[in-house]
Parts: C-alpha cells; structure tokens; sequence
C-alpha cells in the first residue's frame, strides 16, 4: 500500500512544483519538469512512493488566446521520457488531477470543449512519461445544472466522445455534496469508467443502502485486474477559524467561524486511518493519497503513528 501527498512539498524546503510565472514571462514546462525532478528526488530519498503532480505543469498550454504556448508537450518530449523513466526506476506512482474548471458535464458545450481539452494534454503528458495504468487523471463529475440524471447522463456521453488514450487514463471521484459513490457508480456501468472513492466525501454524501466497507468495495471491484485501486484519505478539518470584518484598522473585529465538515485537516487522524485499514480487512489491495494541507508532513506523521501503533497492520499490507 502507496501512501503519497498532493503537489506541495513542505518537510524540505526550496522545492516547488510548477513553472508559477505569469504569461507575460513565457512559463513553460520544462521548467515545471525541472522542479518536479528534484521533488522526485525528495520522495525517493524519503521513501514515500506516490505523488499528485500539479494540474498546471504546462502552463496555458489549453488557452484558447495563447496558442504560443501550445506545443509544450511536445518540445519536451524527451525531458517527459526522462522524468517518467525515473518515476518507475523509484518505484512511484504518479497522478494528476485536474484543476476545478475542467467540467465535463458542463452545460455550456465551449467550457466542456476546454474541459475536454485540458484532459487530452494532461493525459498526454502521462502518456510521453511512458508510465502505466495505474497513472491516472481524475476528475469529477461537475455541476448539477438543475438536473442531476441529465448532468450524469451528458458526462457519460462526453466521456464516450473522448480519445482513447484519455479514456484509459481517466478515473471518476465521488464528491462531498453533488455526485455520491452511487452516483459515480451508474456512470461506471454506463462508461466502464474506474472510480476513486474519497472516504470524507463519502461520509458527507452517503449513498443511503450502501455503508462505507460496501463503497469501498464498489470502488475497488471498478478496477480490472492486474491495476491497483486508489483511494482518497483525509480527517476533517476542527480547528476555529477568526473572520475579520468591519471597523477601522485599529478596531478590528474578529468572530469565529466553523470549518467545514469536508474541510480538509492539517494533518491526519491516525485512529480513522486505523479503522479504515480494520474496514478493508479481506479487500483488493489498493494505494491511498492523503489529501491534507500539512502535504508530506501529514504522511511521514502518520507512518509514524502507524509503525508505532499496528505494526502488524503496517507489514501485512506493506505500508510506505
């Protein structure tokens, strides 16, 4: 079992993820592929074996009003070669996911059209990594438009409408509020598409008739064999937060606010990982990301815990 963090690195200092410039300075991937090297590095020195790269590697490369910028992927064909023989010479599992823009099911056809197309480039340049199935993009459904059958069904369709090499790369997510591992699951048998379970999503939006261990389990069974699954972990997020509203500078006047329950934590709640562990005793293997703001940090947190606390658990399932 993978267990790996999304685009930031906070427990080494100096790494960054993504080519950040503005348009105006000309970003461009190779130098994205340059810091995502170095954070290679980092995670095989740190023994963690998966990694979410960020969504904007090649940056502008879809904007309809920049088509200077558009052939990114393909003047860095060889750094992308190199980059993905490194990742599966260090044994780690890579992923994207794109940012919250690209909507599918979109009523609009043009922002779909966009969607469709950040999709394409993303999935290309996992695919010019030479990298496996298990390197994956995933999205959600999107919207509700006022009609969730008819979102369901449009996403469906417009995933047909995709090129291969996209659809293979391609993997569903369930949603905190909108989309259900129910609703995902119907997508599924319509698409074939593979589906994420993200367990705090699933416990703010259950699927009534359907407990966690059997969504897990729904989840997982998507995946043909001979592919390991990959699942979404997080703890929600208890901590106050102080809203500053109103007065002058000197007379500011802070009140309290409540997190949301799909907020994510800083770090991750070792006994829920525990118990998630217990719940999928008998199931598939499959690989966690952590999706928690305090990044590696949370996840060298928690190995720590659970080395400490289950090392039973840590070795039968191989947790790294």
């Amino acid at each position: 079992m993978r267990l790996g963090f999304a685009v930031k690195v906070l427990a080494q200092a100096g790494l960054k993820s993504n080519d950040t410039r503005r348009w105006q300075s000309s970003p461009h991937l190779s130098v994205s592929l340059a810091y995502l090297r170095d954070i290679l590095v980092y995670l095989q020195q740190a023994q963690v074996r998966m990694y979410r790269m960020s969504s904007d590697l090649a940056p502008y490369i879809t904007h309809p009003g920049m088509p200077q910028l558009r052939g990114q992927i393909q003047e860095c064909a060889a750094e992308l070669a190199a980059i993905g023989q490194f990742a599966r010479q260090a044994d780690i599992r890579l992923s994207i996911h794109p940012a919250a823009h690209v909507v599918l099911d979109a009523w609009d056809e043009q922002i779909a059209a966009h969607s469709a197309a950040d999709l394409v480039a993303q999935s290309e340049i996992l695919d010019r990594m030479g990298l496996g199935s298990d390197a994956v993009v995933i999205a959600h459904v999107g919207g509700l438009y006022g009609d969730r059958e008819a979102s369901l069904d449009r996403f469906a369709a417009r995933h047909q409408q995709l090129p291969e090499s996209v659809r293979r790369r391609l993997v569903l997510e369930n949603d905190e509020r909108a989309y259900s591992i129910g609703d995902t699951y119907r997508v599924h048998q319509q698409t074939g598409i593979r589906l994420v379970i993200d367990v705090l999503h699933y416990l703010c939006n259950p699927t009534p008739g359907l407990d966690l261990r059997q969504a897990l389990r729904v989840a997982l069974g998507t995946w043909p064999d001979g592919q390991i699954p990959k699942i979404h972990f997080s703890s929600p997020c208890t901590v106050l937060g102080a809203l500053k509203r109103g007065g002058q500078p000197d007379r500011v006047q802070a009140t309290l606010r409540e997190p949301g329950l799909s907020q994510h934590a800083d770090l991750l709640d070792p006994f829920s990982f525990i118990d998630l562990l217990h719940l999928a005793d008998g199931c598939r293997d499959f690989d966690v990301m952590l999706e928690c703001k305090a990044k590696d940090i949370a996840l060298l947190r928690l190995r720590r815990h659970l080395a400490r606390l289950v090392p039973e658990l840590v070795a039968s399932r191989s947790i790294s």
